[in-house]
């Protein structure tokens, strides 16, 4: 063979391996979707900061993907209640879970109460103080700091604020700090900047859990009672197939190992079928704030 014919050899050789070679796996953040998909945005409230809200709510979306066809849903933090709610009013998401005063409001802006959180009982306000602050009684905090996450968080704000007001406590005469999330209200206690915080049990586990070295210098000194919690909300537009799909993965989690692993991680044992009617209480109870407070918001 001449050193030409050699040269023209090897040449096709490499191309030949060249397109031999087995084509390999692309890998992307999130299954791509069929053709005839549809990509619907689930937000939480914030219940949690984003990095421990998608630890908690994306096996939830997951599962629910799993288990659908004809759509895939997409799972969105927001950095707040402020955040939250203007992308919830502009109808941003396709379905959410707001707390209940948001589920409310959500039926003004198109959206259909589908479900709730179970454990109704677990829904109540907690007022959390140092123990080492010498308060026992509820005149303790006249004229004092207060924080509390966010003016429209029901449990953690609005029943707690409702409570020291039932038990004579004027917040008129309070420096009320709205600072932004469940652990901050906590931390300003820890920190001696307020002496009081308003939170709700599952994020006050959450942090005695976490932090339980700052958590033995406070103390739970008051409970309200219960009302209803969390809801589920769909936007009117989406299809009625979809939204059953999405409900009954919902209401039945708590049928089978990965639903019960999952709702553990949130701390709740079940969803429940709810309606509009089922936030009955709640309205009752945000017409005694405003008029406790004088307020047409929350």
């Amino acid at each position: 063979m001449t050193r030409s014919a050699a040269l023209l050899l090897a040449l096709l050789c490499g191309c030949s391996s060249q397109t031999a070679e087995p084509s390999r796996p692309v890998y992307a953040d999130k299954p791509a979707l069929s053709r005839n998909s549809t990509e619907y945005i689930l937000a939480i409230h914030p219940l949690h900061n984003p990095r421990r809200l998608f630890e908690v709510y994306q096996p939830l979306v997951e599962l629910i993907n799993d288990m659908s066809s004809g759509f895939a849903l997409k799972l969105e933090a927001s950095r707040d209640y402020d955040a939250f709610e203007k992308k919830l009013y502009s109808r941003k998401f396709h379905l959410a879970l707001p707390n209940p005063h948001q589920t409310i409001e959500a039926e003004r802006h198109g959206y259909r109460i589908v479900a709730k959180m179970g454990d109704d009982e677990r829904f109540r306000g907690i007022i959390i103080v140092r123990r080492d602050s010498g308060i026992k009684s509820i005149s303790d905090l006249d004229g004092r700091a207060l924080s509390f996450p966010a003016s429209t968080a029901v449990a953690a704000t609005m029943m707690p604020k409702f409570f020291l007001y039932q038990h004579g406590l004027d917040l008129r005469r309070a420096d009320v700090r709205y600072v932004g999330s469940q652990e901050s209200a906590i931390m300003n206690v820890f920190l001696g900047k307020t002496v009081a915080a308003g939170t709700w049990p599952p994020p006050w586990e959450l942090f005695v859990q976490r932090r339980p070295e700052v958590a033995s210098v406070l103390a739970v000194r008051w409970q309200t009672s219960p009302l209803v919690n969390n809801g589920i909300v769909v936007r009117d537009d989406v299809p009625e197939p979809h939204s059953q799909a999405i409900v009954q993965v919902l209401l039945n989690l708590h049928l089978h190992e990965r639903g019960r692993a999952i709702l553990r991680k949130m701390d709740l044992s079940r969803f429940e079928a709810a309606d509009s009617s089922t936030y009955d209480p709640v309205r009752k109870f945000l017409a005694r704030y405003r008029r406790a407070f004088d307020t047409e918001q929350p």
